[in-house]
């Protein structure tokens, strides 16, 4: 605010005057004179030879539209050449700036400021671009109020160095003192970043230690909330070393530190099956769900650790049908499912977590499958001719999503990312998988409604298209869709993962399920936007998780004959002995096969090779499997129709230009919508080789845009939405390069 008062004083001499002169005996308020230099032209002069150079340069050069300000730490009475524009014009003059500041604060704000000089020139340094506000909070608090450290802490430590630039190398010190006394030690002069370290470093002990500065952790709160300042924050808890704790939940709530939530892991492992334990434990989980040092961070662990604490396994016990069987894990099983994949995820290679949860989830999989076999007689497969089903059942332009081994829990994580701007049917979202639930028999089952299996996806493909002569269907790899995956009326997309991933990495794979997750929902919704109406996601099979793995959880079995042993069903040419407790038999042929045999939980059958992620048996996680919808019911009818107008003209084009015409019409829903703003997209070869600025385009108008074809003959134009992207028209534009050549081919 001191800027603003001096600037007064100087408009004062420049309502009457074009130069004015600024005497600065103090030595002490040349920001002042800094401050203005992009409004007024600025001199400086230390001696007779300056003044009189000073005085020339003025005097050729006066234009009277410009104001000249000229400033110099010489009393007036020593003044030479430049001693008249002091006495003719007057002068703001300075001999001591502390005075200065306390009689501009009297006059002002009738405030009278016990500070001593250092602060008060440090105070009216910082106070630039500040109002009264600073200057009153100063008067009721004192010199801690110099600098707002609650604001200006983050930055600083963002950048030590480049934030203190602003201010002189007295402030600076100033500065240091303060920030010093925040934490509690004499200052010492040393590098910003040095100190700016020991500043977080504090923060992070009294975190770690349930201490922390109230004002710190206030800054902290801040520093975790800004995009601006976050990554340095990351770096600074890189370099710190947390020093090992006995009492380990002897720390701040709010604390970042990852090692601490997985030492508290162990202690609840150890810990998880004493029920009131759990319960007092439940309040740490969920300060730490909230808590923006773990979200900031991504520790997110302990939603599921709260998923699988507060399942309530008694509501198994009231399960009389299989109905209800299905109904429990559709609606609170796959929680569990989901909570021990991610938490696989994150700790399979660390057994001292990981296996006592995995101990407390398969206790409640235990108690839930043994209702779920008893009653298995009443399982019944939906799946066989189910695209068959969807292409029947849909007039409307729809494409199917075909996943390889969604299970229905993963298939909460696409539903999560796909846009809510698009509805998801709320009817039954899951069929029942074909038996034994692996990739060729239930691909089978889904394409070929005769329930044959069809070994290759090319004859599977082949067998759609005949039983649909009369319809437009077309089939692509699900990465390949992109804006221009749009000319059949039907498309069937398929997608080798998550199962191709799992077969591969087995439990390695899951550290990719998210980007997999990712991938389906920006594919559903690329094909939302590209007119299909409704694009449904189904799958051949889902999939179990052995977690760890111990010798014990292998079942072995003596089976005679000529046998095919899988990890999760076996093969058998003749009926086998077995134990109805242990094992489920079903007559299913297959080649000389006439038995199959699945096993009565969770764990595999004994086989070479490796374990982790596997298929085929007749768990829920396997069967149970989502059949999802999504539609695209998004209003346009109230917006402008924009449509290509010139549409015949763009088929047979000469020279390397074309316009291309876009016409905006209203319907009776449309009459008060004025103007839309769209996207030109182009394409080559299926790829997208330009794209238009936004264009706005007004009701009932039409206009046309120039564009060149370049390299490529033909071009595909979409015209988009330039908001949602929804595809609003195309067209195909086609250069006749023959007579471009004037006929001379």
């Amino acid at each position: 605010m001191i800027d603003t008062w001096f600037k007064k004083e100087i408009e004062k001499i420049f309502n009457t005057h074009p130069i004015a002169v600024f005497i600065d005996e103090s030595k002490e308020a040349t920001f002042l004179q800094e401050g203005v230099k992009n409004e007024y032209v600025t001199f400086c002069t230390n001696n007779e030879i300056d003044e009189l150079k000073v005085k020339y340069e003025i005097e050729k050069s006066l234009d009277k539209n410009k104001k000249y300000l000229i400033y110099t730490n010489t009393p007036k009475e020593q003044l030479k050449f430049i001693r008249e524009y002091v006495e003719t014009n007057g002068a703001v003059e300075i001999k001591h700036f502390d005075r200065y500041i306390k009689e501009k604060l009297i006059n002002h704000l009738n405030i009278n400021l016990h500070l001593e000089k250092e602060e008060l020139i440090a105070a009216a340094k910082v106070s630039i671009g500040k109002d009264q506000t600073y200057w009153m909070n100063l008067s009721h608090n004192g010199a801690k109020e110099i600098f707002n450290l609650e604001k200006e802490i983050v930055p600083f430590l963002d950048s030590p160095k480049n934030y203190l630039n602003k201010y002189d190398k007295n402030v600076q010190e100033l500065f240091f003192k303060k920030v010093n006394e925040l934490i509690g030690q004499p200052y010492i002069e040393k590098p910003a970043a040095v100190l700016a370290q020991e500043v977080v470093f504090y923060l992070l002990d009294g975190l770690a230690n349930n201490n922390p500065n109230k004002m710190l952790l206030e800054a902290y709160n801040n520093w975790l909330d800004s995009k601006t300042y976050q990554e340095s924050f990351d770096q600074y808890l890189k370099k710190y070393k947390l020093e090992p704790k006995t009492e380990i939940f002897n720390c701040h709530p709010a604390h970042p530190f990852k090692e601490l939530d997985e030492l508290w892991l162990v202690e609840l492992g150890k810990n998880i099956n004493n029920k009131e334990y759990c319960i007092n434990f439940l309040p740490k989980i969920n300060q730490r769900i909230v808590n923006k040092a773990t979200i900031h961070l991504g520790i997110t662990f302990w939603k599921n650790i709260k998923t699988l604490l507060e399942f309530d396994e008694k509501n198994i016990n009231q399960i009389a049908s299989h109905q209800e069987c299905v109904s429990f894990y559709t609606n609170h099983f796959y929680k569990l499912d989901k909570a021990i994949r991610e938490l696989y995820t994150e700790f399979l290679d660390r057994k001292n977590i990981i296996e006592p949860i995995q101990s407390y989830y398969k206790n409640y999989a235990v108690i839930y499958l043994d209702k779920w076999f008893k009653y298995f007689d009443d399982y019944q497969s939906n799946q066989t001719g189910k695209i068959q089903e969807i292409i029947n059942n849909n007039a409307l332009r729809t494409a199917i999503v075909v996943g390889d081994g969604v299970s229905f829990e993963f298939a909460k994580d696409i539903i999560e990312r796909v846009s809510k701007e698009y509805t998801l049917c709320n009817q039954q979202q899951f069929m029942f998988a074909g038996l034994p639930s692996e990739t060729e028999h239930n691909m089978s089952q889904l394409y070929v409604d005769t329930g044959v299996v069809v070994a290759k996806k090319q004859d599977r493909e082949a067998y759609i298209l005949n039983q649909n002569t009369d319809k437009s269907i077309g089939f692509i790899d699900l990465e390949m869709v992109n804006e221009t995956t749009d000319k059949q009326h039907y498309l069937i997309c398929s997608y080798k993962d998550p199962d191709k991933l799992g077969e591969t990495y087995q439990q390695k794979a899951l550290k990719y399920f998210d980007q997999v997750a990712a991938l389906f929902a920006t594919k559903i919704e690329q094909l939302l936007r590209n007119g299909y109406k409704n694009v449904y996601l189904v799958t051949d099979h889902g999939f179990v998780l052995t977690g760890v793995l111990e010798n014990s959880d292998k079942i072995e079995v003596d089976f005679k004959g000529n046998v095919n042993k899988s990890e999760r069903f076996i093969r058998t040419e003749e009926k086998q002995n077995i134990d109805t407790n242990l094992l489920v038999e079903k007559e299913i042929q297959y080649a000389n096969f006439k038995y199959c045999y699945f096993a009565k939980r969770l764990g595999p059958f004994k086989t070479p090779g490796v374990y982790g992620y596997s298929h085929g048996g007749i768990a829920p996680q396997e069967t149970i499997i989502p059949f999802l919808k999504w539609s695209n019911e998004n209003n346009t009818s109230e917006q402008l129709q924009v449509v290509v107008s010139n549409k015949n003209e763009l088929n047979d084009v000469t020279g390397d230009l074309f316009s291309i015409a876009l016409k905006a019409t209203t319907t009776e829903a449309s009459l008060f919508s004025t103007e839309r703003k769209v996207l030109l997209l182009f394409f080559a070869k299926n790829s997208k080789v330009n794209e238009s600025d936004i264009i706005t385009i007004s009701k009932e108008s039409e206009l046309k845009k120039e564009f060149r074809f370049g390299t490529n003959s033909v071009l595909e134009v979409k015209i988009v939405d330039a908001i949602t992207k929804e595809q609003l028209d195309k067209v195909v534009v086609k250069q006749n390069k023959a007579r471009d050549l004037g006929g001379l081919l």
